[in-house]
C-alpha cells in the first residue's frame, strides 16, 4: 500500500524517485515511514533507486522527536535495516542531499553508494541529547578516515556542501542535484551496469562494514534499553 508521506515515482529512463514527503516534520521518521522507506528500498532490487525529499529545504531530520521513547527506539533500530537494505541490493541507491540531513538521515545519506548535494545542503551525525546514541561510527571512518570520522561523531557538528564535498562525504555538489543525479541513475541503467555495481558493492561490502553495522545496532539497542526497559521490536520484512 502506498505511504502518505513517501512518494514512489517510476522513471521511463528505467530507475525509481522516493521521495521522504512530511514537511510539517522535515521528514522526521516515525514507525511506519521507516519501514515503508525499507520495504521500498528493497523492492525491485536491481533497479536504481535515487533517495530524496519532495521538500527541497530538508532531507530528513532523523527520527521523530514528538513520538514515544519506544518507538523512536524502533526507529533507530529499523533505520539500520534500511541502511543495510541498501548495502546489499545489487542496484545502486543515490541519496539526493538538498538540505538537511541529520541523525537517521545523514546514516540513510551516507549508507547509499553515492551522494549528490545542492549548495543547501547540510549533515550532522547525532542523536538525540542524553541517550548516548552511536551515530556514523560504523561507516564514516571508510569514508573520511578515523580522525574526522572522530570529530564528526563525537561533536555532532554540522557539515556545510563545500565541505562535505571536500572530505569525501558526498560526491558533487550541484546547483541542479536531482537532474544530474536522475542522469547517473538513467546512464547506470540504459547502459546495463547494474551487474557491474552489484559486484563493486558485493566487494566494499566484505572488508566488515557490516559487521560494523552490527555493532554499534548493538550498541544503540542497549542504550534504547536502558531508556525503555526493553531491547526495541524487531519488524519482519514484508
Amino acid at each position: 500500500m502506498p505511504h502518505p508521506h513517501l512518494i514512489v515515482e517510476i522513471s521511463p529512463a528505467g530507475y525509481r524517485w522516493l521521495r521522504l514527503a512530511r514537511p510539517e516534520r522535515r521528514n522526521a521518521l516515525d514507525v511506519s515511514l521507516t519501514l515503508a522507506v525499507r520495504d521500498a528500498l528493497a523492492a525491485e532490487p536491481s533497479v536504481p533507486v535515487l533517495l530524496g525529499s519532495a521538500d527541497p529545504r530538508v532531507f530528513c531530520a532523523g527520527a521523530d522527536l514528538t513520538i514515544s521513547d519506544a518507538e523512536r527506539a524502533a526507529v533507530s533500530d529499523l533505520i539500520y535495516d534500511c541502511c543495510e537494505t541498501i548495502i546489499t541490493r545489487p542496484g545502486p541507491v543515490i541519496a539526493v542531499l538538498t538540505g538537511a540531513a541529520v541523525g537517521g538521515g545523514a546514516q540513510l545519506a551516507a549508507a547509499s553508494d553515492l551522494r549528490i548535494a545542492g549548495p543547501a545542503a547540510r549533515l550532522r551525525w547525532t542523536g538525540p541529547p542524553g541517550l548516548n546514541l552511536v551515530v556514523g561510527a560504523w561507516l564514516l571512518p571508510e569514508m573520511v578516515g578515523r580522525g574526522v570520522a572522530m570529530d564528526l561523531v563525537l561533536t555532532g557538528r554540522w557539515v556545510e556542501a563545500a565541505e562535505a564535498l571536500a572530505l569525501g562525504l558526498v560526491n558533487r555538489v550541484s546547483a541542479e542535484p536531482e537532474a544530474l543525479a536522475g542522469e547517473i541513475a538513467a546512464d547506470l541503467a540504459q547502459r546495463g551496469a547494474v551487474a557491474g555495481v552489484a559486484g563493486v558493492k558485493a566487494v566494499m561490502a566484505t572488508a566488515g562494514l557490516l559487521g560494523r553495522m552490527q555493532a554499534e545496532r548493538s550498541a544503540n539497542r542497549s542504550a534504547w534499553a536502558r531508556v525503555t526497559g526493553a531491547i526495541p521490536t524487531a519488524f519482519p520484512r514484508s
